[in-house]
């Protein structure tokens, strides 16, 4: 089959496209045939090196497909060959061929092409585990999200609004800010020329964000904690902004606050299949009836991941980057 592999790693031209042998399958997993993948910075992460895959994973990048089971491995029940389907995975997703646990597939969901369904696992499972099943986001309390017009953040923005929390959104253009805003954002903070942490205290009389979602990391830290809420949750979940920030101790335990970082690519078998599970009980019908929807920016032949990394490197995009994966003989 072919697949995007990286000899070694490093820029863009580190992407190679080459005939590679199918996954085996093993028992508990399906056999999917994809037809799209989804482009996550993890994978621009791993392609320089400093974020390789779960022991016993594959080693070809992408986290998220969507295509049609052609095979179940032993000890599979609930899935038919044939099934449209996507699935959340360690690894292995720029390919023709991927291998998945059975706990981690999801249906296409009802409305949605099978190609656009490639752009929902990774940003559903990772909003919903840790936006409501890590800091229990409740109605009426406001979300602030960092990256508002990312993949993950647009995601966020529809969760937290059909739950009946508030949104506040940051990112570093009008056209950003815009997009955020038709999603259901209710504030609207341009990085680049506004101080989020008073434009938080403002909007919120003061009172703070109680959940806040991260990817900015160490450089964000203490502002964070400023803008966060008494009894607030910061969930960090990137470094894009580097690893080690000083936290001041004293201001968490006067507000009360948790401060937690999670990843979800490391975590076991079983308990990415809860966050699945969960998923398909309570994403998975808000997408069917089109009250939350993929947000797709721009989509590549697997031949040009290369370009496609490059467009997640600039950070132009809003919404989801996808990898076309058009099938051969091989």
């Amino acid at each position: 089959m072919r697949a995007i592999t990286i000899p070694t790693p490093g820029e863009t031209d580190a992407l190679v496209l080459a005939d590679v042998d199918a996954p085996t399958l093993r028992p508990g997993e399906v056999r999917i045939e994809v037809v799209a993948a989804g482009v996550n910075r993890a994978d621009v992460m791993q392609r320089k090196g400093f974020y390789p895959p779960p022991p016993g994973e594959s080693e070809l990048p992408g986290l998220e497909v969507s295509g049609t089971i052609a095979e179940l491995g032993e000890g599979v029940d609930g899935w038919s060959v044939g099934d449209e389907v996507c699935a959340l995975l360690s690894g292995g997703g720029y390919a023709e061929q991927v291998t998945v646990p059975a706990g981690q597939v999801l249906p296409v969901p009802q409305g949605v092409d099978v190609r656009d369904a490639a752009a929902l696992p990774e940003v559903a499972c990772t909003v919903w585990s840790n936006v409501f099943l890590t800091a229990n986001l409740q109605p009426g309390e406001v979300l602030l999200v960092h990256g508002g017009s990312s993949g993950i953040g647009t995601m966020a923005i529809q969760l937290a609004r059909q739950v009946g929390a508030h949104v506040i959104v940051t990112a570093g253009s009008d056209e950003k800010l815009q997009a955020c805003s038709d999603l259901g954002a209710e504030h609207l903070i341009n990085y680049r020329d506004q101080d989020f942490v008073e434009v938080v205290r403002e909007v919120t009389d003061d009172a703070g964000a109680n959940v806040i979602l991260d990817v900015v990391g160490a450089k964000y830290l203490g502002r964070n904690l400023d803008a966060l809420a008494t009894g607030g949750r910061l969930v960090v979940i990137g470094l894009q902004g580097g690893r080690k920030g000083e936290l001041d101790l004293g201001k968490l335990l006067s507000k009360r606050g948790a401060v937690i970082a999670t990843s979800l690519r490391s975590r076991p078998t079983a308990e990415k299949a809860t966050i699945v599970a969960a998923v398909r009980e309570h994403v998975w019908p808000l997408v069917a009836d089109g009250r939350v929807r993929p947000v797709i920016h721009q989509r590549f032949p697997l031949a040009q991941a290369g370009q496609a990394h490059q467009l997640m490197e600039d950070s132009s995009h809003i919404g989801k980057i996808l990898l076309d994966v058009e099938r051969t003989n091989s």
